[in-house]
């Protein structure tokens, strides 16, 4: 079994029911989850005229190997109905591969751990959440000290449901 960490976000229409949904596509079509963040409510990053996200965290297990992984997740968020407009735009959902076990990941399609992790503190809170003594395999560092080591200053607060 494979340990993986995603990354899910949200901020157009019912954010929290955006997440729940995917929660519940994930666990039926690509593994068990063994646990999940509080939601936090951050600033958009990337491009800044947009509304705030909601983001959660969530750790499952999965028989999948990472390419198949990433196919189910694109099917996903196609079947949430998300529509790809633009890099870092408006979407109803995102969800990105943060850790794959241990490994450090590079092809065309897939990078893992995700590359921007470590600079955005709308991940690192949430990770933290979970798994704060987690080694960054690249880095060498725990998510932590990341948050410590992060210039983000953008706002992450803990969301009220």
């Amino acid at each position: 079994m494979n340990n993986v960490f995603l990354q899910l976000g949200s901020n157009i229409s019912d954010r929290v029911i955006h997440l729940e949904n995917a929660i519940k596509i994930i666990k039926n079509e690509i593994g068990d989850i063994i646990t999940k963040s509080k939601i936090y409510e951050s600033a958009p990053w990337g491009i800044t005229n947009q509304k705030k996200f909601l983001n959660q965290i969530i750790k499952i297990s999965t028989e999948l190997n990472e390419n198949i992984l990433l196919d189910k997740i694109l099917e996903i968020e196609k079947k949430l109905g998300r529509i790809r407009v633009k890099k870092w735009g408006e979407r109803c959902i995102d969800i990105d591969i943060l850790f794959y076990n241990d490994a450090i990941i590079e092809t065309k399609n897939l990078s893992v751990p995700h590359k921007l992790l470590h600079k955005r503190m709308f991940v690192l809170l949430p990770l933290s959440n979970i798994a704060p003594k987690m080694i960054h395999p690249v880095y060498n560092k725990t998510v932590e000290e990341l948050i410590f080591e992060c210039k983000d200053c953008k706002s992450v607060q803990e969301y009220e449901i």
